[in-house]
């Protein structure tokens, strides 16, 4: 069965993350913003503050739902209780996509409330793929995953992250959404070129962007969602544009959350850089990818 990447409702533009801490500016006036994203499992309930808040955004805005419960890597089976909640609220929203990350959370019954990375085996992408199809028969249509950052890596690896999740989106025929700022704390982490993380991903399979802050820790960064955007993240950005097209952009700001404005200013540099990065050859309709550019980060 054939299932929509997007609604009718697609994403364009810029975007910010809806927060409780703006909700109340939210229902004087819709930001200047293109799209907003709301975290799935905050509005699984109708009713309450929160889901007339969505409802309310939903008649100005696009809005994308992006998940954080369903670990798609994990052992435990699939909650279909929490993918028909998920399911009914997609109805009530009618959102422009649904994504949720590529890791394991649960284990043993229990929820470990974080991103763990999988390991990049052939029996993990096999186990993720079949998953994945599950979960888009349930929603009834495809789903965006999330590259997260991560602090280990599993010995027992034979493919690259990268590697492993173009795979996991063409076998399972899902989408990718590309946070550029867990690309550049892994790519610290680790060891790796960022720029060659980008440059291994399908083109045609990307189809959301995250933009974030991080911490720098001297030997580690950790992706804390608590800064503005830095200088290594936006420099990745314009290599990632070059390669994608102007895919939909949004900035997460999840902790130490400062006034909408200085949200809205992020979002505007993001446009401001898609602006200055455009070409008439951009994107995936038929155009070939510009080459990337190595930059320090």
């Amino acid at each position: 069965m054939s299932l929509p990447l997007e609604t009718p409702h697609a994403l364009r533009g810029h975007g910010v993350g809806l927060r409780p801490r703006h909700f109340a500016r939210y229902l004087e006036a819709a930001p200047r913003v293109d799209f907003v994203e709301a975290i799935t499992e905050n509005y699984l309930s109708p009713g309450g503050r929160p889901g007339l808040v969505l409802e309310r955004v939903r008649c100005d805005l696009p809005v994308a739902l992006h998940g954080v419960s369903l670990s798609i890597g994990g052992t435990d089976p699939l909650s279909l209780p929490y993918l028909d909640a998920v399911a009914a609220l997609a109805r009530r929203i009618e959102p422009a996509v649904i994504s949720d990350h590529l890791c394991w959370g649960t284990h043993g019954g229990r929820w470990v409330h974080d991103l763990w990375p999988l390991p990049y085996t052939e029996e993990a992408l096999a186990h993720v793929v079949e998953r994945v199809k599950v979960v888009q028969d349930r929603l009834g249509r495809r789903l965006l995953l999330e590259n997260v950052s991560s602090y280990v890596a599993f010995r027992a690896s034979t493919l690259t992250e990268w590697e492993f999740l173009s795979e996991v989106a063409r076998r399972a025929d899902c989408g990718i959404l590309l946070d550029v700022n867990n690309v550049v704390v892994s790519a610290r982490n680790h060891g790796f070129d960022p720029f060659v993380f980008i440059a291994g991903l399908p083109v045609d399979r990307v189809k959301q962007l995250h933009l974030a802050g991080h911490s720098d820790h001297g030997t580690y960064l950790l992706d804390s969602h608590d800064h503005p955007v830095p200088e290594p993240v936006w420099a990745l950005y314009r290599a990632v544009l070059r390669r994608f097209g102007e895919v939909p952009s949004l900035v997460e700001w999840d902790d130490h959350i400062p006034e909408l404005e200085v949200l809205v200013g992020e979002r505007d540099r993001a446009a401001a850089i898609a602006a200055e990065e455009r070409r008439p050859t951009m994107g995936a309709q038929g155009a070939q990818p510009a080459r990337l550019e190595r930059r320090a980060s």
